[in-house]
């Protein structure tokens, strides 16, 4: 087969990588010749010569940097890193119902929030740009969401530090450009189901906007607000970030790409 995006070979960390949108991209590339570094707090159930796992909490630098090192020990080099680690904590600013209780916004959730979205982003991204600029070559994928520009009805934490990663993704870019590295986004809208979909995501996000989890996930599949009339898959995704990471898209840099089958507010 013509290996057309010609990544065989390439280094890439990924956060985030043991479930959902992460083990696609690892799937994704490994499938493609790449050598993949997963980092996250919990290991995957995947198995590959070419997957090498770091038990990281991309909020602390020590861990995020001791990973890289070992990184670059283990396969020799880094070519790029995708920025997929995250969480979602759905909560409103006020509940008239109940002042100060359970899906209220409080610092604690707050700061987790940010810490995991911006902080872990940050932290990863520095380490590995030190690389990068070294070599002179590379690429950072930052993973956004469509909710950082539209906002998102109780995931106003969640929404914020999304809207973030699109000036990390501008900044940095700018920044780094003339070191010959590329810093992309991507922003995914409604995807299939993935195990980060729980019961106490689907009750949280349906009690800031006042519906049932079956009400919730019934929205999941609705397809009017969707120009192509369906949720995303993984694999999409993962497509995506393997053309990035390829010097197909080389004079690529400094934007979000929306992979959302044309959701758009209007």
């Amino acid at each position: 087969m013509d290996d057309w995006l010609n990544i065989r070979g390439k280094t890439v960390i990924v956060t985030g990588a043991s479930s959902g949108i992460g083990l696609s991209i690892v799937t994704e590339l490994l499938s493609l010749g790449v050598n993949v570094a997963n980092f996250d707090i919990s290991p995957s159930d995947m198995e590959h010569d070419n997957l090498f796992y770091q038990k990281v909490d991309v909020t602390s630098k020590e861990q995020v940097e001791g990973a890289v090192e070992a990184t670059l020990k283990h396969f020799g080099t880094i070519d790029g890193v995708v920025n997929n680690a995250g969480i979602n904590i759905p909560r409103l600013l006020v509940d008239p119902k109940d002042p100060y209780g359970k899906y209220e916004l409080d610092e604690q959730t707050f700061e987790k929030i940010t810490m995991i979205n911006q902080k872990g982003l940050y932290l990863v991204s520095q380490a590995v740009a030190r690389v990068l600029v070294e070599k002179k070559q590379g690429v950072i994928i930052n993973m956004a969401s469509e909710a950082g520009l539209e906002g998102s009805e109780g995931q106003s934490a969640y929404a914020a530090t999304k809207a973030a990663v699109y000036s990390y993704t501008r900044s940095w870019a700018k920044e780094l450009g003339k070191y010959g590295v590329r810093v992309v986004g991507i922003a995914p809208g409604i995807m299939e189901k993935t195990a980060l979909r729980t019961l106490a995501y689907e009750e949280a996000l349906g009690y800031t906007r006042g519906k049932t989890v079956e009400e919730i996930r019934s929205g999941y599949a609705a397809t009017n607000v969707t120009p192509l009339g369906r949720s995303g898959k993984l694999r999409e995704v993962a497509d995506l970030v393997a053309y990035y990471l390829s010097d197909r898209s080389s004079y690529i840099t400094g934007i979000t790409t929306n992979i959302a089958g044309g959701k758009t507010r209007g």
